[in-house]
């Protein structure tokens, strides 16, 4: 099998361990944040803050754009002069949570996507969350590290592979977004 053969069949697999029921989850938890006006915060590293920025988008547009009820949503990752102050002024472990303090509320939906499960300012991110009283969602991979079990709901990709992990949960965020611009 070539490798690009053998990507893709692993590929497959990885979407298909997606435990659908927990997506569903995910889609309510968006759908009662967007009905009660609660703020939605993402962010991850890397290739994972690229994902939270491409779903930020898909929900703020895609998802929101001519419909009654919009998503008030925000890529932390996308604020690059408190994230670049932060970790030259503090430290990089504090990039996400400190945006957190100023602007989540109890009763808010706090998504953090890392595919090791360990990166250390989505921990003190969805810590964070937790403490507030928001809703917490993971999408994690490999082991699902520290933060799977930190979420009240973990998406987990049981792949050891960073760019299979990355690529199902791109497929997760968009069964996310799409369902609300499609069903």
């Amino acid at each position: 099998m070539s490798f690009l053969e053998q990507y893709k069949t692993s590929l497959y697999q990885a979407i298909d361990a997606i435990d659908m029921d927990k997506v569903r989850q995910a889609i309510d938890l968006f759908a009662e944040a967007r009905s009660s006006g609660k703020h939605i915060f993402v962010c991850g590293n890397g290739g994972s803050a690229s994902s939270s920025s491409h779903f930020a988008c898909d929900m703020v547009k895609g998802a929101s754009y001519n419909k009654p009820e919009r998503f008030k949503i925000m890529a932390l990752t996308d604020q690059l002069p408190a994230i670049t102050a932060y970790a030259n002024d503090v430290s990089y472990d504090s990039v996400f949570v400190e945006q957190l303090r100023n602007f989540a509320q109890p009763g808010d939906l706090f998504m953090g996507i890392s595919g090791s499960g360990n990166s250390p300012n989505v921990l003190r991110a969805i810590e964070y969350a937790n403490s507030l009283g928001c809703n917490t969602i993971a999408l994690t991979g490999r082991d699902g590290g520290q933060l799977a079990p930190m979420a009240k709901l973990n998406i987990h990709i049981d792949s050891p592979h960073m760019g299979r992990i990355e690529d199902a949960h791109m497929i997760v965020c968009h069964m996310i977004a799409y369902s609300f611009m499609e069903a």
